[in-house]
């Protein structure tokens, strides 16, 4: 009886024993998982609305029904999406999910596309993968990482027009996506990229010196262009356009319904970006003083734009469910539209036949309500505004002039 109790007692003692182990090995399994960095995927939405909600003819995989994802923690395996989608040249297509678990057709079709080079900035693309690379790599050290955003590096620095400027495209295609490129944020995206690896960004101190050197070189030459492509009216700074021609710098036509003009919207990030340059040079200063002076005297006041419901209908381009009106309120905020005509200063409209339109009414129901043609961001900019003009030109308020 008593040897049979020792046993008994033998065996409970490796029972715990057993089940402490496998207690601890799973809350150290949970905790890894829950402990584990995710790297936010947000920078691709709008490329992952595109790929779901727009039909695209040249798409080289489109979703299936369904379409499962990762979870952000699962940074490797996004990260190989990435490099399945990186081009030979080091540049990536536009308007796919970098989370989409794709099927091994999907992949096949995707890999055997590498060497077609229709690679560009549009819509966040290219600088947001290799930022996001680079923080794969941190977090990994896993070396086909950083080889892939060391070589997505030198395809921006290959983009680069002499001037300073990039196309929205690289390598160069026929049209309007060869001008420079403020639309959506592409050139100020890659500055931003540049930016990092200039001021030491943790996350790109892998890249080596000689590579940081012709970045360095490449991001002056960035801020160059944009002082240089400021528009002027009557010898007053006022914003940028949404393009600027590569040759001349000056304002240029995109798509058909997006006109040579003052661009409010794409402006603010340009100014927001200089307003973050320490010790600033005169040109900078002059530079901010201008746009922020311009914001300030083209708003727009007791004005709001109204989104409501409407009939239904199929356009060439989507389908229309709603539409949208300009409505006089005195209580509405300040609002700017996203085009100002040259030399005039008036709000503009433009639609897919590119004549001149002076209000949002005139324009057609599947532009209007398809298009962003009104902006509250030049706010942000106004607000950040003070607090730089006391660093750094505290004897001169453009607003008070």
């Amino acid at each position: 009886m008593k040897i049979f109790q020792r046993l008994t007692k033998k065996k409970s003692l490796s029972f715990v024993i057993i089940l402490t182990f496998f207690s601890f090995f799973y809350s150290t399994a949970q905790s890894d998982k829950e402990s584990k960095v995710a790297i936010s995927t947000k920078p691709f939405s709008d490329g992952v609305n595109h790929w779901y909600f727009i039909n695209d003819k040249t798409n080289i995989v489109n979703a299936v029904p369904n379409q499962p994802k990762y979870d952000e923690s699962e940074y490797t395996k996004i990260a190989d999406n990435i490099l399945y989608f990186q081009r030979d040249n080091g540049g990536w297509p536009k308007n796919y999910d970098m989370r989409a678990i794709l099927t091994p057709e999907q992949i096949n079709d995707v890999v055997k596309t590498k060497s077609v080079l229709h690679t560009t900035f549009d819509n966040s693309t290219t600088y947001t993968h290799i930022y996001y690379l680079a923080q794969v790599y941190t977090q990994t050290k896993i070396e086909k990482y950083k080889d892939a955003c060391l070589k997505g590096i030198d395809f921006i620095l290959e983009a680069q027009y002499p001037n300073g400027g990039w196309p929205q495209y690289f390598p160069l295609e026929k049209g309007y996506s060869r001008h420079i490129t403020f639309n959506d944020g592409a050139y100020m995206g890659i500055m931003n990229l540049l930016g990092k690896i200039v001021q030491n960004d943790p996350n790109l101190s892998f890249v080596d010196s000689e590579t940081k050197n012709k970045v360095s070189i490449s991001y002056e030459k960035g801020i160059d262009c944009i002082l240089k492509t400021q528009i002027s009216d009557h010898g007053k700074l006022t914003a940028w356009c949404q393009q600027h021609d590569e040759i001349t710098l000056l304002p240029t036509w995109a798509r058909k319904f997006e006109p040579p003009s003052v661009s409010n919207a794409e402006s603010v990030d340009i100014v927001l970006f200089l307003m973050k340059i320490e010790n600033p040079s005169e040109q900078i200063i002059r530079s901010v003083q201008g746009a922020i002076k311009w914001f300030s005297d083209s708003k727009i006041y007791n004005t709001r734009v109204e989104t409501f419901q409407a009939p239904e209908f199929d356009s060439k381009y989507k389908k229309v469910t709603d539409d949208r009106r300009v409505v006089i309120d005195s209580t509405a905020p300040p609002i700017w539209t996203r085009y100002y005509e040259l030399g005039t200063g008036r709000p503009l409209f433009c639609d897919r036949d590119s004549v001149y339109l002076y209000s949002l009414a005139e324009v057609s129901r599947e532009r209007r309500s398809g298009y962003a043609w009104y902006t509250y961001n030049p706010e942000k900019a106004l607000k950040k505004y003070p607090e730089w003009q006391k660093k750094w030109t505290p004897e001169t308020d453009i607003l008070k002039q």
